[in-house]
């Protein structure tokens, strides 16, 4: 259960992301980046460092953080340069990282998120810069440390937020927004868990009222969005419960572990100055013309806040349905494709088609733990499917069997229908029949609503679909099941 934070004190977050580029080669040389391939294969006397060789800077790399700056309203410089940061590290094979300092490409942007109360916050971006990954030691091998390479020299973008967060939910939903972003723009796959997108948090804590900070930490290891707030949670509390016994708060860094839930010194906090930057003496200047920055802007996405507002606008659906159908880029391509094939297009078949990709879809997408691209129901399909509701072929309960059919079958909703014998029963004489032998059936709870206990209707509405193996048009039962208890009513 979360704590409540003491009323007389508040934390100031900031978060480092770092985002790993969906490149296929890595920053400064050809080396694949494919994830998952066996260990210290994807090397080459470049991204390992032998003497004498050159980095030459990948394109793409660039251009994935240009997106990135204009998706979060950052300042592209048209001139930025390369730094080393010198430190050791066992899966640092170079003994430094090329990144950027004094320089980076892209300064002073702002994301939006969104509060508990429903309102927006501006969190300022400090800056967007452009770096290479180190490798991975690995020390869940008995009494040996392992160290992996191949992720040395993989393309990464750190994304340095202001100090403007005051709660472990505003960093969860920070997170969320840069995740969404990256995913969006196609620039990262966001998987926290194979560490394609990590995060560091720097917090401390002041007395509410006063504008100069506290002494920070860094907390790291937070590869998920459930750690990062349970983390934060664990680090704020304690920073309160120390100052608020008269001690000090040490400037280091934190590992947390999550198995137990506690944060462990892992040490003392760096400072720019211990890793002695200087520019990189084997590449120039990153250089962006004007033409080159419009290129990049022309291919930039509908991002998800937009879009989802404009699913507000557009589609007139609740603000919940819109925020789950915007999550993932993905899944609002599926559902705009599925309005695409509905006929006719108003706020009642788009409210279907929002229920159906929200529920049904989802469902099928969750538990089977595949992408919405690799669902088994094309996006057109259901949108038929969809329109046999509409034009009263099919009844939402026939529906049902319909998708699950479609599941298992190639063939068009249409066909599924024809062939299995489920078109809805709309002949008036028909229905009344059925509903004449439900009443018959059911005197009892005939008295009851005739005696004033609405509830039952739904029940004989129930028996009479029942009867009819769910294909009577429910509209026409609603309204004959009516007319005949108003009869009796008046018998």
């Amino acid at each position: 259960m979360t704590r409540q934070l003491h009323p007389d004190f508040e934390p100031v977050i900031g978060l480092e992301v770092h985002a790993q580029l969906l490149t296929k080669s890595k920053a400064f040389c050809a080396c694949s980046t494919r994830f998952g391939d066996e260990p210290n294969s994807n090397v080459c006397p470049v991204c390992l460092g032998m003497p004498g060789v050159l980095p030459i800077l990948n394109r793409n790399l660039v251009e994935f953080t240009i997106k990135m700056g204009l998706a979060t309203h950052c300042t592209i410089a048209n001139r930025s340069i390369f730094a080393r940061k010198n430190y050791f590290y066992p899966d640092l094979p170079k003994g430094y990282q090329i990144s950027q300092y004094e320089e980076p490409i892209c300064t002073g942007g702002f994301v939006e998120i969104e509060l508990q109360d429903g309102s927006r916050k501006r969190i300022g971006i400090t800056r967007i810069h452009m770096e290479e990954d180190a490798g991975k030691s690995i020390h869940d091998q008995g009494a040996e440390t392992l160290v992996d390479v191949n992720r040395c020299g993989v393309p990464l973008m750190e994304i340095v937020s202001q100090p403007d967060l005051r709660s472990p939910h505003e960093a969860y939903q920070y997170l969320f927004k840069i995740k969404q972003i990256v995913t969006y723009l196609g620039i990262c796959d966001g998987n926290m868990e194979e560490g394609s997108l990590r995060c560091d948090a720097n917090v401390s804590v002041r007395r509410k009222g006063e504008t100069r900070l506290g002494t920070k930490t860094e907390l790291k290891n937070l590869n998920s969005f459930r750690f990062v707030e349970r983390a934060l949670e664990y680090e704020i509390h304690r920073q309160i419960d120390l100052l608020g016994h008269g001690e000090h708060v040490e400037q280091e860094t934190l590992l947390w572990n999550a198995d137990e839930g506690i944060a462990v010194p892992m040490r003392s906090k760096e400072e720019a100055h211990d890793y002695r930057y200087f520019p990189d003496p084997d590449l120039v200047p990153v250089v962006v013309t004007s033409d080159w920055l419009e290129e990049i802007r022309t291919t930039l996405p509908e991002l998800p806040t937009e879009r989802r507002d404009r699913f507000l606008r557009q589609y007139h659906l609740p603000k919940y349905d819109a925020d789950i159908l915007t999550t993932e880029r993905p899944l609002a391509d599926y559902f705009e494709e599925v309005v695409r094939a509905l006929t006719p297009q108003n706020d009642e078949t788009y409210k279907l088609a929002s229920n159906w990709t929200m529920t049904d879809v989802l469902r099928v997408v969750n538990t089977e733990k595949i992408q919405i691209a690799d669902f088994h129901i094309s996006p057109s399909r259901l949108g038929e499917m969809i329109n046999l509701i509409v034009d009263g072929t099919i009844s939402s309960k026939i529906a049902k069997d319909v998708f699950e059919e479609m599941l298992r079958s190639k063939d068009s909703p249409r066909t599924i229908v024809e062939k299995k014998g489920l078109m809805q029963v709309s002949d008036e004489g028909t229905i009344e029949r059925i509903v004449d032998e439900v009443i018959a059936k059911n005197q009892n709870q005939v008295e009851q609503f005739k005696s004033g206990k609405q509830q039952v209707f739904g029940y004989l509405v129930g028996e009479t679909m029942k009867a009819s193996k769910g294909k009577a048009n429910p509209k026409l039962v609603n309204e004959l099941l009516r007319k005949k208890l108003a009869h009796a009513e008046e018998t």
